[in-house]
């Protein structure tokens, strides 16, 4: 039986008693019910789908586990930041302070650049978060694991000249994978974050190792080992949403993907069914539980993803190249323009979609 379907039956499974866990603590209504009962409900699914040969006691003995887990993790314990924590956080409020120094030509722009990058929200006007919210691009303000995957693309390329070495393999990996945890922990360590930081660990552990990668035993494992760590981190929203969404990418893009047939090298109608497709997965299996949990549903979140996404992608990348030549003094005037332009066509885009 392959690998990863050892590690996909063991990670559902304890999923499932950490779920299970939770329900009993929070019985006999909670507010949690829907997103934990989805997840029970996918980790049935998907531990049939899989029709593992291990033996029968080992999957009752993890659904077991994770309700210990989830259990136990409900006593109160002391909870003091550690010197890297604190370090990651003082940090963040630095850069917070930096940006603020950057002499942009919008005054919205520092705002809504410590939002995509630290996740402080506190700057922006009321009139931007309004924007936001009625296009559908919400979620580009909630720092998440979206935002820490357009940073590991960019880190990703930008690396690529050192070629590959074993030497160089080894110096990028190190590279990246300080960079994600820095910037995991500079910004909370919220758990959708979180998720992306262990996407990222596994990937590039396993890049580096030369074993396959397949995309759902990443998924299962990255979700073990982050109930096994924080099993409470199930009734964050954020962790429910964040996985859901990798579960709609995982398992339907690739059947919708298929749906417009491949056609000459460069095809840029086929580039854009894949983001709409990507947009369409994730939305089928996030929708449920974000119109049950906030009431409403992003109309338009497809004109949004296909139009704002691309924009904020390009965004973050200046901005982190800005923050990092200006740091150094040596950011050119232009870049500096670009990246407040950029800033400035985000809100235009979604303000034009909020207003339909």
């Amino acid at each position: 039986m392959a690998e990863r379907e050892n590690i996909g039956a063991l990670a559902v499974h304890f999923t499932a008693g950490v779920a299970a866990g939770t329900l009993l603590l929070r019985l006999p209504a909670s507010p949690y019910f829907l997103g934990s009962g989805l997840l029970i409900i996918l980790a049935s699914l998907t531990a049939i789908v899989l029709r593992t040969e291990r033996p029968a006691f080992l999957f009752p003995t993890f659904l077991t586990l994770g309700a210990f887990c989830a259990l136990a993790d409900a006593f109160p314990g002391a909870e003091t930041a550690t010197f890297l924590e604190r370090w990651a956080a003082a940090l963040g409020e630095r850069v917070k302070v930096f940006i603020d120094s950057i002499p942009f030509p919008s005054e919205g722009t520092p705002p809504l650049l410590k939002a995509l990058l630290t996740g402080d929200r506190s700057g922006l006007s009321r009139d931007t978060v309004r924007v936001f919210r009625e296009s559908g691009g919400a979620h580009l303000l909630a720092l998440s694991g979206l935002h820490i995957g357009i940073l590991y693309l960019f880190l990703s390329r930008l690396l690529w000249p050192l070629g590959n070495s074993p030497r160089a393999r080894r110096i990028r990996y190190i590279i990246t994978v300080l960079a994600a945890g820095l910037f995991t922990l500079a910004t909370g360590a919220s758990p959708s974050i979180v998720r992306a930081f262990l996407f990222i660990l596994i990937n590039e552990t396993s890049r580096l190792t030369g074993r396959p990668r397949n995309a759902l035993r990443v998924l299962s494992t990255a979700l073990l080992i982050q109930l096994v760590l924080h099993p409470s981190a199930i009734t964050s929203v954020g962790f429910q949403l964040s996985y859901l969404a990798m579960a709609g990418i995982f398992l339907l893009y690739p059947r919708l993907e298929t749906w417009w047939p491949k056609g000459p090298r460069i095809d840029p109608l086929r580039k854009v069914w894949q983001a709409a497709a990507l947009s369409i997965s994730c939305q089928v299996f996030t929708g449920p539980l974000a119109w049950y949990r906030f009431h409403t549903f992003p109309t338009y979140f497809l004109i949004t993803n296909l139009l704002a996404m691309p924009v904020t992608t390009l965004l973050m990348g200046s901005a982190v190249t800005t923050l990092v030549l200006q740091g150094l003094g040596c950011c050119p005037a232009i870049l500096i323009q670009l990246t407040d332009a950029l800033c400035s066509a985000l809100v235009w885009i979604l303000g034009i979609i909020s207003s339909m």
